[in-house]
């Protein structure tokens, strides 16, 4: 057997022993890469940032009189919260879903969040 040869072997081996969700966590990290996004682990407050990953939740939040839509935003590194405000409904902004997003990134209660981000729908690559 040769060093791929166990390569592949250890590949294959860990996929059968390996979580799911872990799995899951790895390929959305890899497209990420892959499309040159930022990873959400490695992003910090104040910069500008392209970020791929799948939509885990969707919540409207009326806080008084202004309508808040949230989204988790999680790229198989960490989670970010979109926020768009003014917003009650996004077409095609919904659980499971694959999009782009791009913005400026805060942090809000030790959470990152992107305000109002620029965002495209997008097919999954796997």
């Amino acid at each position: 057997m040769s060093s791929t040869d166990g390569g592949a072997f250890r590949r294959m081996l860990r996929k059968l022993t390996s979580d799911v969700d872990e799995l899951d966590a790895r390929d959305l990290a890899e497209d990420a890469e892959e499309s040159g996004a930022s990873p959400a682990r490695d992003c910090a407050c104040g910069e500008e940032v392209t970020m791929l990953g799948r939509i885990r939740s969707v919540e409207l939040c009326p806080q008084s009189a202004d309508a808040t839509l949230r989204a988790e935003l999680f790229d198989g590194t960490d989670g970010v919260t979109l926020v768009w405000m003014g917003r009650r409904r996004i077409p095609g902004i919904e659980a499971g879903r694959t999009i782009r997003a791009r913005g400026r990134i805060s942090v809000r209660d030790g959470q990152k969040v992107l305000y109002n981000p620029y965002y495209e729908i997008c097919q999954p690559q796997h």
